[in-house]
């Protein structure tokens, strides 16, 4: 068994989004209804490749950080995990607009300031468009910090 960037962020968008540990609660249980027996690091491994294509995002509430899908993402619910906001004892949260702005800004200027090559400047480029249609928040600011990186690494 192996889930998707997009299943990852289905099961988070049932309930709104989830902390952490949830998330992964819920990913043990949807492998256990599947017959799989994961390995932590396993479950740890998708969610930092979820992250690290934005398809996940981390943002911050006042009880803490919590996983939202992010504008990568195309949520599908995998079968195994339909039922699991009946079968967990875990709130929906609602995210406020502006926290997803401000995680998605932080995490771009984060991997702006580590891009190591213009490949990757252009793919995160795409990712402020796909960032502003999701959030409905302008990004030019970001997106123009990449391509000056590009710029100079044209230089």
């Amino acid at each position: 068994m192996e889930l998707s960037g997009d299943e990852l962020a289905g099961i988070v968008d049932q309930f709104g989004g989830l902390k952490e540990p949830a998330l992964q609660s819920a990913i043990h249980e949807a492998a256990f209804r599947a017959g799989a027996d994961l390995e932590a690091e396993t479950i740890d491994s998708w969610i930092d490749d979820a992250h690290a294509e934005f398809t996940l995002l981390s943002v911050e509430l006042d009880d803490g950080e919590y996983v939202v899908p992010g504008p990568r993402a195309f949520p599908t619910v995998p079968e195994m995990a339909t039922d699991l906001p009946h079968v967990l004892d875990v709130d929906p949260v609602e995210i406020p607009e502006d926290r997803i702005e401000t995680g998605i800004r932080k995490k771009l200027a984060a991997a702006a300031s580590r891009v190591g090559d213009q490949d990757r400047a252009n793919e995160l480029i795409d990712v402020t468009y796909d960032a502003e249609a999701w959030a409905g928040s302008d990004l030019s600011d970001v997106r123009d910090r990449l391509q000056a990186i590009t710029a100079e690494q044209d230089s």
